[in-house]
């Protein structure tokens, strides 16, 4: 989902430039037809991804899409003395002139002494993502400035991760695991990530944070941090139930290889023979996805979570796998990682009609997880039933308000994933996941030695499918890892007020979790990781600094962002706007005004808005309650009819009044 500096504020706004003409430089060379090591001419390094271009200009390396559309990346090799004027050579070598937002400090890494990056102030309009780094070594600055396409950079997040993932400087060597025993997590180690867990809570003023930790088959720690909701004293332990967000689809392809255990279902059976009524909006495209496609963002469909989103009150089972037959690929089979829930969910229904012919969609899915999962796993406290959930030992979520205070927010966003659960909407416990996570260092057996899935249809879950990064693949909704030498595998959930992880290295047999009640628990999820790491391996100490850092920055991005927003909003806009709106996908939009204040009711949420005017004269309405922070609306009337249009990486909806 769209949330307002939730993640990184250079992926969520968009950039209008004043243009200059392009210097002229070498032609480009040939696409690569893998990926590529290169290097800039004083020697930085990347990796320069399959199908793009690139080209030298002076002391520049420019990379392109293989779109042909003025999407660039441009690695410079400044001669400056320090980051602001080293980031502006580089707009000047692309003739470019963005308009700053805010320039904030991450921890060194890489190789690198010293880092800052750059986010710009522009239009929602100009749907472009506009965004720079500054790394130093030594007296020498290196600069990364991306002027990308939206729809492009999203779809080719994956690709772009990799020239950042691998941006060193000449002569760096990496730091590797490769070959190294993992030590005993013993009493000493587990306190210092538990204050380290604890300092991090503070520091993002998280209410409360769970964590479990298991090595060679024991659990080592399951213990909370801070209170299920502020303003409680109900504090948080191991069997506090959190949503866990896209966790759950793990859980799911865990059922199906029960079903493929059994005979029942075959990875490799193409969707459409096992469920006839499976359809993509592309023919083409529908009859190649098999089982295992279902669930590896591989099949380009993208990313495209508005249509449950929004009215998502009305939307059912039925509904969902009715409106993925109208989601359109946007890269080819196999191309690029796309991240959709709407494949991941009829993953799980589908699963459900195998296991429960017949049945109605989401009855099927839930008894089939029942009976193939949570009971023989003995998951007691992890359910899709909302009211037990939300009952007795149970975390509220919670997010900043316009002021940068934390709230408690309501549920009425979250609770859209229910029509489309497969893909998001378990609550659990660490103490519940840890008998997964153990299952899965396992491989298949349980902890009484009895066993409970057949090892080849387990493991055949984390053959990769797509690449995400350099070494870093996605499987059946599982993310390999294996670029720091050791294999871990993991995924995360993210839905409003609750971030979550759950990750294990198999070969050193250790897994842990952790689940936050909060949005800014989402900044605790790597740096817990990577502090596993550095006392299983004596890693480089990076995980303290980059968390102090992400800290710092994440405040910093907040002020300037808030100073971008009108609040009180602009009573004259807001009197201008129509009382009902529609978009043929997305639904009716309601506006209301109570206490002085202006509300957009979407079905499945309502958010008090402010205005944000644009730097190209237009203007835009911010939902600002917590629950659905930081969904933009511009307004862009046309022909007499007021419209408002919101968008989503690739996408565009345009909501027309209703008169």
């Amino acid at each position: 989902m769209q949330r307002w500096l939730k993640y990184a504020a250079r992926n969520l706004f968009a950039s209008m430039l004043v243009l200059a003409p392009f210097a002229p430089a070498m032609a480009a060379e040939t696409a690569s037809a893998a990926d590529q090591p290169s290097a800039t001419p004083r020697g930085t390094t990347f990796v320069l991804p399959a199908g793009w271009a690139r080209q030298v200009q002076g002391e520049a390396m420019v990379v392109t899409p293989p779109e042909a559309d003025g999407s660039r990346i441009a690695i410079v090799d400044a001669a400056a003395d320090t980051p602001d004027q080293a980031v502006a050579e580089a707009w000047k070598l692309l003739g470019l002139s963005p308009k700053s937002l805010v320039a904030t400090d991450a921890a060194p890494k890489d190789g690198w002494e010293q880092r800052r990056f750059y986010d710009y102030d522009v239009p929602q309009n100009a749907k472009r993502v506009v965004y720079a780094g500054a790394y130093r070594k030594g007296k020498a600055w290196t600069v990364m400035a991306v002027d990308l396409d939206q729809a492009i950079a999203e779809k080719r997040a994956s690709q772009t991760g990799k020239i950042g993932q691998r941006l060193q400087p000449a002569g760096y060597v990496r730091e590797t695991f490769a070959g190294r025993t993992a030590h005993k997590l013993d009493a000493a180690r587990l306190q210092q990530v538990a204050d380290f867990v604890e300092r991090m809570r503070q520091d993002f003023e998280v209410p409360g944070v769970a964590i479990g930790i298991v090595q060679d088959g024991k659990v080592v720690m399951s213990r909370g941090f801070g209170v299920r909701q502020l303003g409680k004293p109900e504090p948080v332990d191991g069997d506090t139930r959190f949503m866990i967000a896209s966790n759950t689809k793990a859980l799911t392809t865990l059922m199906l290889a029960k079903l493929v255990d059994a005979g029942k279902l075959d990875w490799n059976a193409r969707a459409v023979d096992v469920y006839p009524a499976f359809k993509l909006g592309n023919a083409d495209t529908t009859g190649k996805v098999l089982v295992k496609h279902l669930i590896c963002a591989c099949t380009g469909v993208p990313r495209q979570d508005y249509e449950w989103l929004f009215e998502g009150e009305k939307q059912t089972p039925e509904t969902v796998m009715a409106t993925l037959g109208t989601m359109q690929p946007t890269s080819a089979f196999g191309e690029l990682f796309q991240y959709s829930n709407p494949m991941a969910a009829a993953a799980g229904y589908i699963g459900g009609q195998v296991a429960n012919p017949g049945s109605e969609l989401g009855a099927g899915y839930d008894r089939a997880m029942q009976a193939l999962v949570f009971d023989p796993l003995g998951m007691a406290n992890t359910t899709f039933d909302y009211a037990k959930a939300q009952s007795g030992d149970y975390a509220a979520p919670h997010g900043y308000d316009i002021d940068h205070k934390v709230q408690v927010m309501g549920m009425g966003l979250n609770d859209t994933i229910i029509a489309s659960r497969p893909a998001g909407a378990a609550w659990s416990t660490v103490n519940d996941l840890l008998k997964y996570v153990q299952m899965e260092i396992d491989r298949g057996t349980l902890a009484d030695g009895k066993r409970y899935i057949g090892e080849a249809a387990l493991m055949q879950r984390r053959e990769p499918q797509i690449a995400l990064g350099v070494d870093r693949n996605y499987a059946m909704a599982l993310m390999v890892d294996k670029s720091d030498g050791v294999t871990v595998i993991d995924h995360g959930g993210d839905m409003g007020g609750f971030h979550s992880n759950m990750m294990w290295w198999p070969a050193q047999k250790v897994g842990a979790v952790i689940l936050t009640n909060a949005d800014e628990g989402v900044m605790l999820r790597g740096p817990f990781k990577r502090r596993l790491m550095e006392l299983m391996f004596d890693g480089e100490p990076q995980a303290e600094a980059t968390a102090a850092a992400n800290a710092k920055a994440d405040r910093e991005a907040f002020e300037a962002q808030r100073k971008l927003i009108q609040w009180p909003a602009d009573d004259q806009a807001l009197a201008g706007l129509a009382t009902r709106y529609r978009n043929a996908a997305l639904g009716d939009l309601l506006v209301s005004h109570k206490d002085g204040k202006t509300f957009f009711d979407v079905g499945s949420f309502d958010s008090v808005v402010a205005t944000m005017p644009q730097p190209d004269g237009s203007l835009a309405f911010m939902t600002v309650d917590p629950q659905a922070f930081g969904f933009p609306f511009v307004r862009t009337d046309k022909d007499g009819v007021r419209r408002l249009v919101v968008r989503d990486g690739q996408h565009e909806y345009v909501f027309d009044e209703v008169k």
